[in-house]
């Protein structure tokens, strides 16, 4: 009956939804949401694909993500898992790499007494992420002690390197993504705040002072053009010999 009633929901928002596109009905269907709720309401009556509608409907599910929107909290911690998904793959390749050098070694050293456990590199890879959560840690150093002398600075070391260290830059990771977004979100917020920016005007212009400018400029050309010298013109010399006779003469 609830499921029955859900689906008498879902088709009264859909007709409610072309409703509002009855003035261009082409629209309703250019929205990908509209034609993906249309095939979950059609999938049940379809025989084949009726036993899969569920699969349908989780999928649907995920459009509950664009109400993180309307949350501010809930957009930064999306935004923070969005950031920390670069480090996140160099931390798993360098925690993949922990583990399985630690897998080699148990393995040697574990592989007789415990096959169950330490059989393989896979099965020891397996035990070992297992006790990341440090469950029945004291329960496995007894038995390990019991095999093995370096049982106890086998499981320290691993519990050091692995558990403590790798966990620790791990939340180190996530806190650092989701700083970085809660501070863009809270710069997006001021300057949604601020407005737009206002256009700054240019100083205005003093006219004055680029006339006295000009008029000094116009007084200093006049004055070199008086203080040019034009260089003689050159004398023969019989001219010379000539302007010295006459006042000797006289």
């Amino acid at each position: 009956m609830i499921e029955h009633l859900c689906i008498a929901g879902f088709v009264g928002e859909l007709l409610i939804r072309f409703g509002a596109c009855l003035n261009r009905p082409s629209s309703f269907f250019r929205d990908g949401w509209n034609i993906f709720d249309l095939a979950i309401i059609v999938a049940p009556l379809i025989p084949g694909i009726r036993e899969n509608v569920t699969l349908l409907r989780l999928l649907r599910l995920a459009r509950i993500v664009r109400a993180f929107r309307l949350f501010p909290s809930l957009r930064v911690i999306l935004v923070g898992i969005r950031k920390s998904l670069p480090g996140l793959g160099s931390f798993l390749l360098i925690t993949v790499l922990v583990i399985y050098g630690y897998a080699m070694l148990g393995w040697m050293l574990f592989g007789k007494a415990e096959p169950d456990k330490y059989g393989t590199v896979g099965q020891a890879m397996l035990s070992l992420f297992l006790l990341l959560s440090l469950d029945g840690i004291t329960d496995i150093l007894e038995n390990g002690r019991d095999v093995t002398p370096w049982a106890v600075p086998y499981y320290v070391s691993y519990m050091v390197a692995a558990c403590f260290l790798l966990t620790n830059l791990l939340v180190g990771l996530v806190l650092t993504a989701l700083q970085e977004a809660h501070e863009a979100e809270q710069a997006a917020s001021r300057g949604k705040q601020a407005g737009p920016p206002i256009p700054m005007e240019p100083p205005p212009v003093d006219t004055t002072a680029h006339h006295q400018i000009a008029k000094l400029r116009e007084a200093l050309d006049a004055l070199e053009s008086q203080l040019t010298v034009t260089p003689p013109t050159p004398r023969t010399p019989e001219q010379t010999l000539q302007e010295v006779v006459r006042p000797t003469a006289s």
